[in-house]
């Protein structure tokens, strides 16, 4: 039994260094809350609800589902995107959403694609954590500089938002952990237990999965969907035009993390594969310790 410490999983109160991604349509309890059960911090993507009261209401529901902690996402759309579509939610938007989710005893908010300094203020004032998730090394600078307890940084292998300035995971991590002070999340391409391992060895302080985390049994995805993330060939043209050509952006192309999925499995079943896998690692390089200890002696 391997006990898993990091400033990260300290923060968010959970038995493994691992958070579950942000995910319009299908973040919701039903998904989030077997990842906290299994050992991870759920995620609960408040841009999935039309109003506070829905959002309030699913909070709620996910505190039925599981006692283990969990955690929100607001995304918050950059000014550009809102002006291009005449529609968005932008920071304002989402702090009464704030307010709801410190009442209902959350103590981990995080935010994503905008900056959202007045999101982290409440937050702080409310005694709890505010990790930003960001794309660039540029970006995370500025998150530091606002305050942001935990910075994540998506690699370029990852999907959903993109950067033309982005980097790959390897490079995020590493030039991150010796440029930055704040405590890190890795995400991008991360997809087994050699993946989770390394971020955590790059000076990653947890590890975040996505389109990974996409085709297991209780992910609201349709089985069409989950199907075709087992199928999918990441070695195929178009991964590469999407992937690191920033095209075909509403092509139905993952992450190259679902090169790793090759059935549909329960997210028990998923963490502890990653957890376990990396303990087997860890000992067949000579570690014979029970403990993973990544705080400051």
């Amino acid at each position: 039994m391997m006990i898993w410490k990091t400033k990260i999983s300290q923060m968010m109160g959970t038995k493994y260094p691992i958070i579950m991604g942000a995910f319009a349509v299908i973040g919701k309890a039903e998904f989030a809350a077997p990842f906290s059960e299994a050992g991870g911090l759920g995620i609960i993507t408040a841009l999935n609800y039309k109003n506070n009261d829905e959002f309030r209401e699913e909070l709620r529901k996910m505190k039925k589902l599981t006692d283990k902690p969990f955690g929100v996402n607001f995304s918050i759309m950059p000014p550009y995107f809102i002006e291009q579509r005449g529609r968005g939610r932008d920071e304002n938007f989402y702090l009464e959403f704030t307010d709801t989710a410190i009442e209902e005893g959350v103590k981990v908010c995080t935010t994503s694609a905008y900056q959202a300094p007045k999101i982290g203020k409440k937050l702080h004032d409310a005694g709890c954590y505010w990790f930003h998730k960001c794309t660039t090394m540029k970006h995370a600078i500025s998150a530091e500089n606002a305050g942001a307890d935990a910075i994540t940084i998506v690699g370029l292998e990852g999907t959903g938002f993109k950067n033309p300035n982005q980097n790959t995971t390897l490079i995020n991590m590493t030039m991150a952990k010796k440029m930055l002070k704040t405590p890190l999340i890795a995400a991008g391409g991360i997809g087994d237990a050699r993946g989770f391992l390394a971020a955590l060895a790059m000076g990653a302080d947890a590890v975040c999965f996505g389109s990974a985390i996409m085709a297991t049994t209780e992910s609201l995805a349709p089985r069409a969907w989950k199907k075709k993330c087992i199928e999918q060939d990441i070695f195929d043209e178009r991964f590469y035009k999407k992937i690191y050509h920033l095209t075909l952006k509403d092509s139905a192309i993952h992450s190259m993390a679902v090169g790793h999925c090759d059935e549909i499995v329960s997210i028990k079943e998923f963490i502890e594969d990653k957890v376990n896998g990396a303990i087997k690692i860890l000992n067949s390089w000579g570690f014979e310790g029970t403990e993973f200890n990544t705080l400051e002696k």
